[in-house]
């Protein structure tokens, strides 16, 4: 694929021409809540167009979206739906961008939909990693269409990126520029947290920055800790830094939320929020920070930021505060918590810890390494043996 910068300049013009598609790959919950939150900009510039497999499934979702915003007067995006597309056919979705030249793809496919995978994987093995080659399953197929397509879209991944995009970096694939998610669940949180501490209204002036691996997302909001791990935190309020007790921060970001699909308004929103900094950039020329997992390839979650630098649009890993290193070393300690030991060389590594966790909670025996050629296997492997045996026990 083309650089990021290249591609990002290709959008740029399109935005300053008012001409801007945007592509949801896969319909489900994050698509469908995406596509809400994209019509509600009411802005004529965007289009949007929709790609899967079952095309009156996707009208359905995108005609209770259109006519809920035009009762709230809020629907002026064109949308077009693209059906007959299949997620396990390279050239099948290479087709489908080809026809659109989208200028961002955000990937919300799921190998498995409809399940939440962390409703059978934080009561049994305490632990997200497990499903690594699930969520890159079609991740690398929509990669791979995008490759051969030759897009200048910027490429946004909802599942699990903090393992993923290394995944598809570390093997030569070309690899998703940002993930949505994860760490950027609890920004607000912390913000909201941050706010009560200081006994302020204006929350939104609360500024932080943050660095953790998925692990601490779910660990931080499910029980209001760290596992013992330092992590990067610092907080700002109007500019100004302020010193607030960190654990007493995480214990306030313990706050009732859904455990079903509802969760996935967030998950839309941080796409959405990634789209949004890019046309924003373009439009005032003020930059913007977001807080992505696997960003550029790396392993665990980074603020970034995207603005100009070098009179080019641009996106960057934010060490204004933290030093990579300093981010790093705490993501990789949140993703060996998640059971991720490493990802190198195309390979996924699994902790030992995880391995034994399976082996008493699933009757399993998963690898040590996963290679990047056996994913589609690995990946049948768990649909089979865990998935499978798990839901049947729940009916």
């Amino acid at each position: 694929m083309r650089t990021l910068q290249d591609r990002l300049a290709a959008v740029e013009t399109h935005v300053r021409n008012d001409n801007v598609t945007v592509m949801i790959i896969g319909l489900g919950s994050v698509g469908t809540y995406l596509l809400d939150y994209l019509v509600s900009r009411n802005d004529e510039a965007v289009k949007v167009v929709v790609v899967g497999r079952n095309y009156e499934k996707m009208e359905k979702n995108v005609n209770i979206v259109r006519v809920a915003a035009l009762i709230r007067g809020l629907n002026r995006t064109a949308i077009q739906i693209q059906g007959g597309v299949d997620f396990t056919d390279v050239d099948s979705v290479q087709a489908a961008i080809e026809k659109y030249e989208p200028d961002f793809i955000v990937n919300s496919s799921r190998a498995y939909p409809g399940l939440k995978y962390g409703s059978i994987s934080w009561a049994n093995v305490r632990a997200y990693g497990i499903w690594t080659p699930l969520a890159i399953r079609f991740t690398k197929n929509v990669m791979e269409a995008c490759d051969k397509a030759d897009t200048n879209a910027v490429v946004i991944n909802t599942s699990y990126s903090d393992a993923v995009i290394p995944w598809l970096k570390s093997a030569g694939k070309a690899y998703p520029d940002f993930g949505s998610g994860n760490m950027n669940h609890l920004i607000p949180r912390i913000k909201f947290a941050a706010a009560e501490m200081l006994g302020i209204k204006d929350f939104w002036n609360v500024d932080v920055m943050f660095a953790a691996g998925h692990f601490h997302d779910v660990c931080i909001s499910k029980e209001g800790q760290t596992e013992g791990v330092n992590l990067p935190l610092k907080i700002y309020y109007e500019g100004k830094e302020v010193h607030l007790d960190h654990n007493e921060i995480f214990s306030r970001c313990k706050i009732a939320m859904p455990v079903d699909a509802q969760r996935n308004m967030m998950n839309a929103s941080s796409d959405y929020q990634i789209i949004e900094a890019v046309i924003n950039a373009v439009r005032t020329g003020e930059g913007h920070r977001v807080f992505i997992p696997g960003a550029f390839g790396e392993i665990g979650g980074y603020p970034v930021l995207i603005g100009y630098r070098e009179n080019r649009l641009d996106a960057w890993i934010d060490e204004s505060v933290f030093s990579f290193d300093e981010m790093n070393k705490a993501d990789r300690l949140s993703m060996a918590l998640d059971g991720v030991e490493d990802v190198v060389n195309g390979t996924l590594v699994y902790t030992d810890h995880l391995i034994e966790k399976a082996r008493k909670a699933f009757g399993v025996e998963l690898p040590k390494k996963v290679a990047f050629d056996d994913i589609e296997k690995t990946a049948k492997f768990i649909i089979d043996e865990i998935i499978t045996p798990q839901l049947a026990k729940k009916e």
